[in-house]
């Protein structure tokens, strides 16, 4: 099973990527983030034309939105809300012959990385630990899932172009790298990318959209993950992060990430 994670930044304004995506990633399961549109205007069609029939979608207008998109069917699937907010954060399919899929998209968190001057940080830091007692509170179960999506925690030193000039930005503090780091434990997950990617290599998945030349600046970050539980880090395959995907036009500022698992 191929599984690809990404944050479109608008499914319609990347809608016509589609069969190039697919070409270039040969996933079974697509994972997107920020779909911004809501459930009965998804382009549900286009995706089923293309083979992903078993879809779970879980959107609003204009913001966040998740979706996951297989070719593989489903034995059950849903959505959860989190932080008491309905905000369309996270969908969940359990395939009929295979692992229980997760796609997330974290908070961004704001600017200003003090949960008391700044709600939305406030929030990302509560989704984390919410999401960490979550999982932590069904490890008992091990079942096989993969865990993927837009975490907006880049975590390692390696994940961001520059760890001393980060520390103090949102996406890579050390309080969110921790809460991060909580969550990654509280089900025992691997991190499947860094599985097949050494952590003294520099790796990111997002370029900012601020950049004259995001590929000549590079100023990355890891924001796009995917994680598989215990029982599955034998059955690791392939990792790969698309990079060429941020000059497709239009560009989303996140590039697809791709995990092979043998299911």
């Amino acid at each position: 099973m191929r599984l690809t994670t990404w944050n479109v930044n608008s499914v319609r304004l990347r809608i016509d990527l589609l069969p190039e995506l697919i070409a270039r990633t040969g996933a079974d399961v697509f994972c997107l983030q920020e779909t911004k549109v809501v459930d009965q205007d998804f382009p549900r069609a286009a995706f089923a034309a293309l083979g992903y029939e078993h879809q779970v979608i879980s959107g609003q207008k204009s913001h966040h939105g998740v979706a996951i998109l297989s070719r593989l069917p489903f034995k059950t699937s849903g959505a959860r809300n989190w932080c008491d907010k309905d905000d369309r954060r996270h969908a969940w399919a359990k395939l009929a012959s295979g692992p229980e899929i997760h796609n997330f998209y974290v908070p961004a968190g704001g600017d200003i990385p003090d949960p008391d001057a700044n709600e939305k940080f406030a929030h990302k830091l509560a989704f984390l630990r919410e999401a960490a007692a979550w999982f932590g509170a069904q490890k008992s179960r091990k079942a096989p899932i993969v865990l993927a999506g837009d975490l907006n925690v880049a975590p390692l030193e390696t994940d961001v172009w520059s760890h001393k000039q980060l520390l103090d930005v949102v996406s890579h503090t050390p309080i969110e790298v921790e809460l991060l780091g909580n969550w990654m434990a509280s089900y025992k997950f691997v991190d499947a990318v860094r599985h097949f990617v050494p952590p003294a290599e520099r790796l990111y998945s997002w370029w900012s959209y601020r950049a004259a030349d995001w590929a000549k600046s590079d100023r990355g970050r890891r924001l796009d993950h995917v994680w598989v539980s215990p029982v599955l880090k034998d059955h690791l395959r392939a990792a790969h992060v698309f990079k060429p995907a941020r000059d497709w036009k239009p560009p989303s500022d996140h590039v697809p990430v791709t995990v092979e698992i043998n299911v």
